[in-house]
């Protein structure tokens, strides 16, 4: 939940920004000057550019959640086998065998978004959130290939 509240405040931020830098963009293009038309230009691209990737991040969150609650409903999400720690990370002499195994197990259902997520839950909590990332990514694409 608390994810949720910080998404919609770092996005009430990022409107506010644009607003912000849209009245920027257009008093320097209205200069009339050549650097100030080429600011205003870029104050308006690169917001645009933010507000995909805002957009892009969004949708992800979303599927993944849905996804995670899905897997979760059917029983197979992966059970912790090791201890934690506060912060939801497994011990660095756990992690690697057991992001292993679920790798192993992920190449071998090469089709199944289940094995891909759960290799994606298991790389988080290991601390390797970018192969996390693609690998929660594979299963949504996986996930949408299946129904």
């Amino acid at each position: 939940m608390m994810a949720r509240a910080g998404v919609i405040v770092i996005g009430l931020c990022l409107v506010l920004y644009f607003v912000l830098t849209g009245q920027w963009a257009f008093l320097y293009i209205a200069s009339g000057e050549p650097i100030g038309i080429a600011m205003g230009a870029a104050l308006i691209v690169l917001p645009l550019i933010g507000a995909w990737a805002l957009v892009r991040e969004i949708q992800f969150g979303f599927q993944a959640e849905r996804l995670g609650t899905r897997l979760d409903g059917e029983g197979g999400m992966p059970v912790a086998e090791t201890e934690i720690s506060p912060s939801g990370r497994v011990s660095r002499a756990d992690a690697q065998p057991l992001v292993q195994r679920y790798q192993d197990e992920a190449d071998a259902a090469a089709d199944d978004w289940r094995a891909r997520y759960r290799l994606g839950v298991v790389q988080d909590a290991a601390g390797r959130r970018k192969d996390a990332r693609a690998s929660i990514r594979e299963a949504i694409r996986l996930a949408k290939g299946a129904d």
